[in-house]
């Protein structure tokens, strides 16, 4: 697996394709955010942000034309302690952890009804997950969810997707200064499903804030994970684990902006892909502003191509606007399976079969561990495995 250290890299193999590239106004977008959809132009693709999404697949959520006639079923198990609320748009903590920064983003910000808050109060420790479950009903559904972290408080977070249906939805996260929090999103669709969604994280004064993406399912899943700092001293860590089957198309596009000074970030996503047409995308944007002095922060990228017809394109963007930095770099890859570890495997015994899925289990292995919640876990170790009877 070819790798580059501090630039982008990409490799191209028979029935693969790896693109990476940079560019330092990639973490401008082609209009400035906004919490009104009229501010932005309907997308043509040929605009930064969407050159790689096939718009005709996402069922009018980008053009205007998609309506709210469609279910989701919520369910929210909150530990003792925990409010959930049902508040109006002009509630003040929707919103303060981001503004939408695309078209989808702004109709989704338009179109909810009502949105949900759940707090974690100051100085409370949860010893139990705070748990959403959303399980798609078929037709369209916009949605805007707002959990804060408040100050010392420390939670774990889940947000499992699944069913059917087309779903646009904002996801705020403010974590309060000393705050620890860890969210897992689930995207485990059905294969008929679009999804779209915001990520927008707030991170507090020495707060620390961990997220685990994981996704599977869906015709077409489009994630846009952005994280920005409060105060000096936040740390963010944002992993992603991916699988990718023929026709599917997985979209992942993360944004850390260090503006606050004393900060550090983390970035690892890892992706397989399978069948014809599978197509993954990663975009890992790293802006370190002026203001930013003493910013420590990595991202990386690694994909392993199971079968010929698969796409990846990859492309990690940093941009650096001071000197006074601890460190910075970024790391794309893309590739087959590694031939000499088959070969120590297939040495000592073990069948051919049995070898491309222990690669496979290890290379998702650190991410996995990063889950600590042992249901999802469990979960998403068989559904590898399931996965993986389709291709080896």
């Amino acid at each position: 697996m070819a790798e580059a250290q501090n630039i982008p890299a990409g490799s191209t193999t028979a029935g693969a394709i790896a693109v990476a590239a940079e560019s330092t106004v990639a973490t401008r977008m082609s209009a400035p955010p906004s919490f009104d959809v009229a501010d932005f132009p309907v997308p043509n693709g040929r605009e930064e942000e969407w050159r790689f999404t096939p718009l005709a697949r996402l069922k009018g959520l980008h053009d205007g034309t998609a309506v709210a006639d469609g279910t989701i079923k919520a369910q929210i198990d909150a530990p003792e302690g925990v409010t959930v609320e049902s508040v109006e748009r002009g509630d003040a903590r929707i919103g303060k952890a981001g503004t939408p920064v695309d078209r989808i983003a702004a109709q989704a910000f338009s179109s909810f009804a009502k949105a949900t808050v759940v707090t974690v109060p100051k100085e409370t420790v949860l010893t139990e997950p705070v748990r959403l479950a959303l399980h798609g009903e078929g037709g369209t559904t916009f949605g805007h969810t707002v959990f804060d972290v408040q100050a010392f408080a420390e939670a774990v977070i889940v947000i499992d997707h699944t069913g059917d249906g087309v779903r646009a939805a904002n996801v705020d996260f403010l974590v309060g200064d000393g705050a620890k929090l860890t969210v897992v999103s689930v995207q485990d669709w059905d294969d008929t499903a679009v999804h779209v969604s915001q990520h927008n994280t707030l991170v507090g004064r020495d707060a620390t804030f961990k997220s685990i993406v994981i996704t599977f399912g869906g015709d077409l899943v489009r994630l846009h994970p952005r994280v920005s700092y409060a105060g000096p001293g936040g740390e963010a860590e944002l992993f992603g684990l991916y699988f990718t089957d023929a026709g599917q198309h997985q979209e992942h596009r993360l944004l850390v902006d260090h503006s606050a000074p004393h900060c550090k970030s983390n970035v690892v996503y890892k992706g397989a892909l399978q069948g014809q047409d599978a197509h993954a995308v990663w975009i890992g944007d790293v802006l370190i502003e002026k203001t930013a002095e003493g910013t420590d922060t990595y991202e990386m990228n690694r994909n392993l191509v199971l079968t010929d017809g698969a796409r990846v394109d990859s492309v990690p963007n940093l941009e650096i606007e001071t000197g006074e930095i601890v460190g910075a770099g970024h790391a794309s890859a893309t590739g087959r399976f590694d031939d000499e570890q088959l070969f120590y495997l297939q040495a000592r015994g073990i069948p051919a079969d049995e070898a491309r899925r222990l690669v496979v289990r290890g290379f998702f292995a650190e991410l996995v561990q990063q889950i600590g919640v042992d249901d999802i876990e469990e979960r998403l170790l068989a559904k590898i495995e399931t996965e993986l009877q389709g291709s080896v």
